[in-house]
């Protein structure tokens, strides 16, 4: 049942735009026996068919700018073949400490930063 409520809410964050990655692997990891990896793995598997439906609602209301769009996708699939090439070669324990320094970056970016 647990595996379910993570689904939901991630995909719930997912369709926000917020990114149900920051939910969904660190739940995996700690609610299940799965390895960093393999949560990255299941994470990135679940994130096409969100993804997809969150696009289709989003292009539907007019949300999306493709003259940004585009080189953001251009930049990101080249940022996609660098980082799937390090985590290969990184250890669990490595990835996850770095994918936990990121959310607490980002977290003390979003509290202490004022536009």
């Amino acid at each position: 049942m647990i595996i379910f409520f993570i689904g939901l809410f991630s995909g719930i964050m997912g369709g926000m735009g917020i990114g149900g990655g920051t939910l969904l692997i660190p739940a995996l990891t700690f609610f299940t026996d799965l390895s960093q990896k393999q949560s990255q793995g299941i994470n990135l598997t679940i994130f096409i068919p969100t993804a997809t439906i969150s696009l289709l609602f989003h292009f539907k209301n007019n949300n999306i700018e493709t003259k940004i769009a585009i080189p953001i996708i251009i930049s990101g699939l080249l940022g996609a073949f660098i980082g799937s090439t390090l985590a290969i070669n990184l250890s669990n324990q490595n990835i996850k400490t770095a994918f936990a320094l990121f959310l607490f970056i980002m977290g003390i970016f979003h509290i202490f930063y004022k536009k």
